[in-house]
């Protein structure tokens, strides 16, 4: 239908992180990468602590192609131990430091890892679960650790594995071979590894810089956690590609972006569309009044016209927000090039890298302005996921008629403008996170008190979703919702605690016994709904 890219199949740029920083390191060894809250480390440093620590991690007996988990907060060592192994020609498994119980258990126990490198804080919670965890055979804690032990599993110091052994390893990797382990919120199971090659994490950078160019003049100021490809690709990578530097806040904060940006320098911003929402609301401060048009670029998604405007007018930005699309599987699919303007609401158009194409339940590609599934695949080698780690079933049942099915719909106009319309998969968005439905009825069933359970999206009137928890009580219970909440602080992660709570009698189920999901969505907050934001409950991150 003439909807679909010209261009044929091509090898395209191949790269990796490993081979990109030491092309950095040859030119301009002495130029800062890093700076994590003043604290700044150049190439040079970057490259040889990595270096050393992997060399020390093979020591241990990490090989390549094994998985290590990194459970780190924002700091350097989340950085270097992502370096150190996949200098290894391991596979990195960064994962949320919000994890704990099953959450936790699935994903280390999932990934097979052999090792977990963590914050100290985080020891009590894999101790919890490490009687699950057959294959983990060491922990390192960042730290001093108040915990003797992680359970039967071997517990040491980072400090003591840093190691000093500059000898760059013998063995680099390849573009197409495994990178790292990302992990997605299941819809229908589990939360499923995608399987994410070198260049795609650095195609991903390229694309960034096509849509935002940067040179080595800038400065990237980013808040978002370095368990997330964004800030490792589009933070990271995309700045050791010009020789830039990124500044990495521990977390994200109103009061403290501005003067960071201006003690950084930052040119760049790197967030979400919801902390630019918040940014562009937030009153007056004197340091945001002198950064005004110190940061040229804010990447990030979604951003409304209105906030654009606010941020354009207000801060002096002239390029706002990243109107692209794309998924962890498949990122990005569209997107534009600096400088050309999106219709409005729109996510720019096709980009040359994918074909895609919006089809309807039985594969038919489906006239402009008519919403079907998003489907694509790749026009060079290594962009795209590689599949889901030890999932090959769940990756086939994605690849019908080998295209990648998304699960999310949209469409087309007759200008090629794509436009997001709503999620076919049944999962929800929260604060930047994805999180599984599936999880957390698991997470909610273990309540005694609870027969039945269903946890689905409720539209946020700032952009994303809220969580809402409908359940049916068991006979005689007593469990009020404020108790339920509380429970559920210390069973599933801080960014997906509900906001709405309602006990009923029935859920509302089609004839083969399944819960209508869309019609609890579609029904929101009732009155009978309990509001965490109407009470006084504070809830802190942890």
């Amino acid at each position: 239908m003439g909807t679909g890219n010209l261009d044929s199949w091509s090898l395209g740029e191949q790269d990796t992180v490993i081979a990109a920083l030491e092309r950095a390191v040859m030119a301009h060894p002495e130029r800062v990468l890093l700076d994590f809250s003043g604290e700044l480390y150049t190439y040079r440093q970057v490259d040889e602590l990595s270096t050393r620590l992997a060399n020390s991690l093979a020591v241990l007996g990490i090989q390549a192609g094994q998985t290590v988990v990194t459970m780190l907060d924002n700091n350097i060592d989340a950085v270097i131990s992502w370096l150190a192994v996949n200098k290894l020609c391991a596979v990195h498994v960064p994962i949320n430091t919000a994890l704990r119980g099953d959450f936790l258990r699935h994903q280390i126990a999932d990934a097979g890892a052999a090792l977990v490198i963590c914050e100290a804080g985080y020891v009590e919670r894999i101790g919890l679960v490490a009687h699950l965890l057959a294959e983990v055979r060491q922990v390192l804690h960042r730290g001093a650790s108040l915990e003797a032990s992680c359970g039967a599993v071997p517990l040491a110091a980072l400090d003591a594995h840093r190691g000093s052994d500059d000898t760059p390893l013998p063995t680099k990797p390849n573009p197409w071979e495994l990178a790292s382990l990302i992990y997605t919120s299941g819809t229908t199971g589990p939360s499923k590894g995608c399987m994410i090659s070198y260049n795609f994490m650095c195609n991903l950078a390229r694309l960034q810089l096509r849509a935002g160019p940067a040179t080595a003049e800038d400065v990237t100021i980013t808040p978002l956690p370095l368990f997330h490809m964004n800030a490792l690709a589009v933070g990271i990578i995309s700045n050791i590609l010009v020789g830039a530097r990124v500044a990495i806040i521990p977390r994200f904060s109103v009061s403290n972006f501005w003067p960071e940006v201006e003690r950084s320098g930052a040119t760049i911003a790197s967030i979400l569309g919801g902390m630019g929402g918040l940014l562009a609301n937030a009153p007056d401060t004197e340091a945001a009044k002198r950064c005004f048009g110190q940061i040229h670029t804010v990447r990030g998604n979604p951003f409304t016209e209105e906030n654009k405007n606010i941020w354009r007018e207000r801060f002096g930005a002239k390029l706002v927000g990243g109107n692209g699309y794309g998924l962890t599987e498949a990122c990005v699919i569209t997107s534009l090039a600096a400088g050309n303007p999106a219709a409005p609401g729109s996510s720019g158009k096709r980009i040359p890298d994918f074909d895609v194409r919006i089809v309807d339940d039985l594969d038919r590609e489906v006239p402009a302005n008519t919403a079907g599934e998003i489907v694509c695949r790749p026009q060079r080698p290594d962009i795209m996921f590689m599949g889901y780690w030890r999932r090959p079933e769940d990756t086939l049942k994605l690849m019908r008629n080998m295209w990648f099915h998304t699960g999310d719909i949209g469409k087309f106009d007759d200008e090629g403008f794509f436009y997001f319309v709503d999620r076919k998969k049944d999962y929800l968005r929260r604060r930047g996170e994805n999180i599984s439905s599936f999880e957390m009825e698991s997470a909610f069933a273990n309540h005694p008190d609870i027969a039945e359970v269903a946890v689905h999206a409720v539209p946020s009137d700032k952009g994303e979703d809220d969580v809402k928890v409908t359940a049916i009580l068991n006979s005689g219970s007593t469990l009020t919702h404020e108790a339920l909440f509380h429970w559920s602080t210390n069973a599933v992660p801080y960014y997906a605690l509900p906001r709405y709570i309602e006990f009923r009698d029935t859920l509302p189920k089609n004839p083969q016994g399944r819960i209508l999901k869309y019609q609890l969505r579609d029904e929101g907050k009732t009155p009978t709904t309990w509001d965490l934001e109407a009470t006084d409950i504070k809830v802190a991150k942890r």
